[in-house]
Protein backbone atom coordinates (compact mmCIF):
# COMPACT_ATOMS: atom_id res chain seq x y z
CA UNK A 1 0.00 0.00 0.00
CA UNK A 2 1.32 3.43 -0.90
CA UNK A 3 0.04 6.68 0.55
CA UNK A 4 0.37 9.68 -1.75
CA UNK A 5 -0.06 12.40 0.87
CA UNK A 6 -1.39 13.15 4.34
CA UNK A 7 -3.05 16.39 5.40
CA UNK A 8 -2.28 17.69 8.90
CA UNK A 9 -5.11 19.94 10.12
CA UNK A 10 -3.84 23.03 12.00
CA UNK A 11 -5.46 26.06 13.61
CA UNK A 12 -2.75 28.66 13.01
CA UNK A 13 -1.20 28.17 9.58
CA UNK A 14 1.79 30.50 10.06
CA UNK A 15 2.82 29.14 13.47
CA UNK A 16 2.36 25.53 12.36
CA UNK A 17 4.32 26.04 9.15
CA UNK A 18 7.27 27.36 11.16
CA UNK A 19 6.95 24.50 13.66
CA UNK A 20 6.94 21.78 10.98
CA UNK A 21 9.83 23.38 9.09
CA UNK A 22 11.99 22.97 12.20
CA UNK A 23 10.59 19.64 13.41
CA UNK A 24 10.83 17.80 10.07
CA UNK A 25 14.25 19.10 9.01
CA UNK A 26 16.16 16.18 10.66
CA UNK A 27 14.14 13.76 8.53
CA UNK A 28 15.08 15.51 5.30
CA UNK A 29 11.51 16.75 4.87
CA UNK A 30 11.44 20.37 3.72
CA UNK A 31 8.90 23.04 2.78
CA UNK A 32 8.24 22.69 -0.94
CA UNK A 33 5.35 25.12 -1.41
CA UNK A 34 4.02 27.84 0.88
CA UNK A 35 0.51 28.79 -0.28
CA UNK A 36 -0.25 31.51 2.25
CA UNK A 37 -3.46 32.68 0.53
CA UNK A 38 -4.86 29.14 0.65
CA UNK A 39 -3.56 28.61 4.20
CA UNK A 40 -1.72 25.47 3.05
CA UNK A 41 1.86 24.28 2.95
CA UNK A 42 3.34 21.28 1.19
CA UNK A 43 6.34 19.39 2.62
CA UNK A 44 8.37 16.63 1.06
CA UNK A 45 11.82 15.35 0.19
CA UNK A 46 14.00 16.56 -2.67
CA UNK A 47 13.17 14.89 -5.97
CA UNK A 48 9.82 13.54 -4.77
CA UNK A 49 6.31 14.95 -4.84
CA UNK A 50 5.13 16.61 -1.66
CA UNK A 51 3.65 14.14 0.77
CA UNK A 52 2.82 16.01 3.97
CA UNK A 53 0.46 18.93 3.72
CA UNK A 54 -0.64 21.42 6.36
CA UNK A 55 -4.09 22.92 6.06
CA UNK A 56 -5.79 25.42 8.33
CA UNK A 57 -8.90 23.61 9.52
CA UNK A 58 -11.48 23.25 12.28
CA UNK A 59 -10.34 19.61 12.54
CA UNK A 60 -6.97 20.65 14.04
CA UNK A 61 -5.71 18.37 16.78
CA UNK A 62 -7.38 15.21 15.50
CA UNK A 63 -4.49 13.54 13.65
CA UNK A 64 -2.13 10.78 14.75
CA UNK A 65 0.72 10.33 12.28
CA UNK A 66 3.87 8.19 12.29
CA UNK A 67 6.81 8.95 9.98
CA UNK A 68 9.79 6.69 9.37
CA UNK A 69 13.44 7.52 9.90
CA UNK A 70 16.49 5.81 8.43
CA UNK A 71 18.53 6.00 11.65
CA UNK A 72 17.87 6.37 15.40
CA UNK A 73 19.84 9.62 15.35
CA UNK A 74 17.13 11.14 13.11
CA UNK A 75 14.51 10.12 15.69
CA UNK A 76 16.57 11.82 18.40
CA UNK A 77 17.09 14.97 16.30
CA UNK A 78 13.38 15.14 15.41
CA UNK A 79 12.46 15.01 19.10
CA UNK A 80 14.97 17.73 20.06
CA UNK A 81 13.95 20.02 17.19
CA UNK A 82 10.20 19.48 17.61
CA UNK A 83 10.31 20.20 21.35
CA UNK A 84 12.60 23.17 20.69
CA UNK A 85 10.05 24.50 18.20
CA UNK A 86 7.26 24.38 20.80
CA UNK A 87 6.00 20.80 20.63
CA UNK A 88 5.29 18.75 23.75
CA UNK A 89 7.00 15.41 24.25
CA UNK A 90 4.74 12.36 24.59
CA UNK A 91 7.55 9.80 24.31
CA UNK A 92 11.23 10.45 24.78
CA UNK A 93 13.30 8.68 22.10
CA UNK A 94 13.77 5.03 22.92
CA UNK A 95 13.05 1.41 22.14
CA UNK A 96 9.35 0.53 22.48
CA UNK A 97 9.54 -3.15 23.52
CA UNK A 98 5.75 -3.36 23.68
CA UNK A 99 5.86 -3.11 19.86
CA UNK A 100 9.21 -4.71 19.00
CA UNK A 101 12.88 -4.60 20.00
CA UNK A 102 13.39 -3.07 16.55
CA UNK A 103 11.02 -0.15 17.21
CA UNK A 104 12.96 2.98 18.21
CA UNK A 105 10.59 5.93 18.36
CA UNK A 106 9.76 9.34 19.77
CA UNK A 107 6.39 11.08 19.81
CA UNK A 108 5.48 14.73 20.22
CA UNK A 109 2.24 16.68 20.27
CA UNK A 110 2.28 19.65 17.89
CA UNK A 111 0.94 23.15 18.59
CA UNK A 112 -2.64 21.99 17.89
CA UNK A 113 -2.67 18.63 19.66
CA UNK A 114 -1.86 16.45 16.62
CA UNK A 115 0.32 13.49 17.61
CA UNK A 116 3.44 13.07 15.46
CA UNK A 117 5.64 10.02 15.96
CA UNK A 118 8.91 9.15 14.22
CA UNK A 119 10.15 5.55 14.19
CA UNK A 120 13.31 3.77 13.08
CA UNK A 121 12.70 0.04 12.64
CA UNK A 122 16.18 -1.32 13.26
CA UNK A 123 17.73 -3.26 16.09
CA UNK A 124 18.94 -0.62 18.53
CA UNK A 125 20.09 -0.66 22.12
CA UNK A 126 18.17 1.20 24.79
CA UNK A 127 20.58 4.14 24.34
CA UNK A 128 19.79 4.46 20.63
CA UNK A 129 22.90 2.76 19.23
CA UNK A 130 22.08 1.28 15.85
CA UNK A 131 23.25 -2.35 15.93
CA UNK A 132 23.68 -2.48 12.16
CA UNK A 133 26.25 0.33 12.45
CA UNK A 134 27.81 -0.77 15.77
CA UNK A 135 28.59 -4.29 14.55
Amino acid sequence: MAIDHVIVPVQDYEASRRFYEEALRPLGIVLMLDWREGRRAWFGTAGSPSSLWLSESDAAGSLELCLSAEHPQAVDAFHVDAVGAGGRSSWEPGVRPEFSRDYYAARIVDLDGNSIEVVCRRAVEAGGVDQSVAA
